[in-house]
């Protein structure tokens, strides 16, 4: 059976959610121009945005009492929003690599 979510945590879900796109983007964007620019800085201030990431699932799952199997999903976000950044960086600058060489 589910628990029924209590109607003052849905705001609260809703700004999680929120959090969860929005830092995942400032995720992907500072782990991107720190590698661009070469600034190890810029990446601090990247797994800082991954830390709120975190804070705004967890949030997010014990406002909308995730149990179980959605806890599992919620784990497997957490860890693809990890490990794009840095797929992409790698076909990215695989890609241009490649380009360098032919042109």
């Amino acid at each position: 059976m589910i628990d029924p979510v209590a109607t003052q945590h849905i705001m609260a879900a809703a700004i999680a959610g929120a959090l969860i796109i929005l830092f995942g983007a400032v995720y992907a964007l500072l782990f991107a121009l720190s590698r661009l620019q070469q600034r190890p800085g810029l990446m601090l201030w990247a797994y800082t945005a991954y830390a709120i990431l975190i804070g705004a699932v967890w949030v997010l799952s014990t406002t909308l009492n995730l149990t179980g199997f959605w806890q599992v999903i919620a784990a497997v976000m957490v860890i693809g929003y990890f490990v794009a950044p840095r797929l992409i960086w790698h076909l990215c600058a695989g890609t241009h690599v490649s380009e360098a060489h032919t042109g």
